[in-house]
């Protein structure tokens, strides 16, 4: 599974590899959306971290398997993905399309 990252680059993933990476329990999925957005909906298995609260969160990441970002569209996983990189934190990708496109190709969505 972890063949889906480079050491070296960050990888934007398909909603089919994340969902493959979470179904083997392979990856950290963090939605960076806000609250009313992670309210109406996120993916099941990810962890809530909005973007607004970065510098309360930020350096607090999992290091026991890669970190993938999440949120609307792919513009702010892409500039928490950006950050942890040039800070030295570990993150390894995000999804490309955000949960739109999740939502798009019929994954499952929770409001737990």
């Amino acid at each position: 599974m972890l063949s889906f990252f480079s050491r070296n680059a960050a990888k934007t993933l398909s909603p089919q590899e994340v969902k493959e990476l979470l179904d083997s329990d392979a990856i950290h999925l963090i939605d960076v959306r806000e609250a009313h957005e992670w309210n109406e909906g996120h993916i099941p298995g990810a962890v809530h971290r909005p973007l607004s609260n970065l510098n309360a969160w930020g350096g607090d990441l999992p290091t026991d398997k890669p970190v993938v970002f999440y949120c609307l569209s792919g513009g702010r996983s892409g500039q928490v993905l950006s950050w942890c990189k040039s800070s030295g934190h570990a993150a390894e990708g995000h999804l490309g399309g955000g949960i739109s496109a999740w939502r798009m190709q019929g994954l499952p969505i929770t409001r737990d």
